[in-house]
């Protein structure tokens, strides 16, 4: 049985693959320890893996503002001293980073103390994290096609995200019952990734009802703080009930993406698996101000596989015709998700849990009591 710390706090993006990789790693014997932040979440997210073992850790994202980037230097040697004993007293086979805020500490501290470590990049433009601390790692998984200068080609492997094992397409009638759904009515999912997304929530909001009298019912999941839960009934151009849903937050999400006929989404490179699995079509609106622009060139890939299309966020306002364009064409649905299955043929957590039992294997790490004593 090997130990490994898995860093991957911060947002669901993060969180996901590393509750799906803690899962994979325990399921073959192995012991998994989860770093998260001490976002909400985060917190809301492991609430339905009691069987995980996780360590919250301080941090805070970077930032030019000089009073954010005080914080998160002061909050990252925190994050460093909590990991370097942790490393100690845990003494892991391995160290595997999902990126984010939370990677930083945990990546030093291993190297310095000798484990073998490993980085996942998802986004297919990777970000801050990945790409100052890829030279410190013996393994840098990146998405097919992608690759760092700065990340030797012999620690290299092209591997997807890791999808939890609950993410698997179910009959879309029982998900639509089993979410209070008309199970013959049309379902449109919104998400806005785990802090939700304003913009979409308010195109939603002054659509509901145009997309009710439709005979669309709506599933929007808003985020923590950006809308309170409940539920509205409008009549379709028939006069049927049409319900809608508004959700702060989910841990169903992939009864939500069985019972949908289509999802309207920022575009992660989490959701965008989830997606995938799910064989889910959507529409993707990549959120501007993301680091690098990276959800602009995953939601390019995504179409470009045919998974779906890609809708700016200054073109919202057609954003409806191209809702009621695609979710009545059965026969276009059909074709997004043949091309969503094809998507899927590689199973990335199989490939990345065999790659790291290899990975982790003899190390010269000193003995407990030869370590440095940290303050």
């Amino acid at each position: 049985m090997s130990k490994y710390l898995i860093s991957c706090g911060g947002t669901g993006g993060h969180l996901s693959p590393g509750i799906s990789l803690a899962e994979g790693l325990m399921a073959r014997g192995h012991e998994a320890v989860l770093l998260v932040s001490q976002k909400k979440v985060d917190s809301r997210l492991l609430e339905k893996y009691p069987q995980l073992r996780f360590e919250r850790m301080p941090g805070t994202g970077f930032s030019f503002n000089p009073v954010q980037l005080l914080k998160c230097v002061a909050s990252q040697a925190r994050a460093f001293v909590q990991c370097l004993r942790l490393v100690r007293t845990m003494r892991p086979d391995g160290l595997v980073g999902f990126g984010g805020f939370t990677s930083a500490p945990i990546v030093v501290a291993g190297r310095l103390l000798g484990v073998p470590v490993a980085l996942h990049e998802s986004n297919r433009v990777p970000g801050l994290a990945i790409r100052s601390l890829g030279r410190f790692a013996r393994r840098v998984y990146l998405p097919p096609g992608i690759r760092l200068p700065s990340v030797r080609a012999s620690a290299t492997r092209h591997i997807g995200l890791p999808v939890r094992r609950e993410f698997t397409r179910t009959a879309q009638a029982a998900a639509r019952v089993a979410l209070g759904l008309d199970p013959n009515q049309k379902v449109l999912v919104i998400l806005g990734g785990s802090q939700g997304s304003g913009a979409l929530n308010d195109w939603v909001r002054d659509h509901v009802q145009p997309l009710a009298a439709e005979g669309i019912q709506v599933y929007c999941v808003t985020g923590l703080g950006k809308g309170r839960d409940g539920a509205r009934v409008h009549a379709s151009k028939t006069g049927a009930p049409v319900r809608s849903e508004f959700v702060a937050f989910s841990d169903r999400i992939a009864e939500l993406l069985s019972a949908a006929d289509l999802v309207v989404s920022r575009a992660g490179a989490g959701t965008l698996a989830e997606l995938i699995r799910c064989e889910t079509p959507a529409i993707l609106v990549p959120y501007p101000q993301a680091a690098d622009d990276h959800q602009r060139a995953n939601a390019a890939f995504f179409e470009r596989q045919g998974g779906g299309i890609v809708v700016e966020q200054t073109q919202l306002a057609g954003l409806q015709a191209e809702v009621l364009d695609i979710i009545f064409n059965d026969w276009l649905l059909r074709q997004f998700r043949g091309n969503l299955q094809r998507m899927d043929r590689a199973n990335s957590l199989e490939l990345m849990l065999h790659d790291l039992e290899q990975l982790a294997g003899p190390r010269d790490l000193p003995p407990a009591s030869a370590q440095p004593a940290v303050a």
